[in-house]
C-alpha cells in the first residue's frame, strides 16, 4: 500500500508544474467565458437598438484583441520560462568563475556520485544479506521477502516515478 501511495505522490510531484498550468488554464478559460457572456449580452442590446453593422465591427475588433492578447500572454509565459532558465544557468556559471577545471568537474559529479553511491550501497547490503541467508540455508522466498520489503519497494517506486514521471510531464 505504501508503495502505491509513494509512487503516486512521486509521479505527481514530477508533473506538479503541468498540474498547476492546468488550473491556470482553467482559470483563464473561465475568464474568457465571462468575457464572452458579457459580449453576447452587449450584442443583444445592440441588436435591440438596431446597431447590427456596428456589432459586426465590434465583434471583429474584439476577436482581433483577443487573438493579440492570447499571443502576447503565451509569448510572455515563454519569455518568462526562458528568462528563468537563463538566470539559473547564469547563476550556475557564476559559481564556476575563477575555479579550476577539476573543481568544475567535481561540482558536476556531486549528484551522480551520491546517487550511484546510495544505489551501490543498497546493492552491496542486499548482496551481503542474501549470501548470509543463503549460507545459513534460508529458503529463497524468505530471503526475497526480507530483502525486498515494503519500504524498499516504496523507495524504488518513488525514485522511478519521480524521474520518469517528471520527464513524461515535461514533454
Amino acid at each position: 500500500m505504501m508503495t502505491l501511495i509513494s509512487t503516486a505522490i512521486s509521479f505527481l510531484m514530477g508533473g506538479l508544474p503541468k498540474i498547476l498550468d492546468f488550473f491556470q488554464d482553467k482559470s483563464d478559460k473561465g475568464h474568457e467565458l465571462a468575457l464572452a457572456r458579457m459580449q453576447t449580452e452587449r450584442e443583444l442590446e445592440l441588436r435591440k437598438a438596431g446597431f447590427e453593422a456596428q456589432e459586426r465591427v465590434e465583434h471583429i475588433h474584439t476577436e482581433q484583441l483577443q487573438i493579440q492578447s492570447d499571443a502576447q500572454s503565451k509569448q510572455t509565459l515563454i519569455n518568462a520560462q526562458q528568462a528563468e532558465m537563463q538566470a539559473l544557468y547564469a547563476h550556475d556559471m557564476s559559481l564556476n568563475e575563477g575555479t579550476s577545471t577539476w573543481v568544475k568537474n567535481f561540482r558536476a559529479l556531486v549528484r551522480p556520485i551520491i546517487t550511484y553511491g546510495f544505489f551501490f550501497l543498497l546493492v552491496a547490503i542486499d548482496a551481503g544479506l542474501f549470501m548470509y541467508g543463503w549460507n545459513r540455508n534460508t529458503d529463497f522466498k524468505t530471503l526475497a521477502d526480507l530483502l525486498w520489503d515494503n519500504e524498499t519497494q516504496a523507495l524504488f517506486a518513488s525514485i522511478i516515478a519521480f524521474h520518469f514521471g517528471g520527464r513524461a510531464f515535461g514533454k
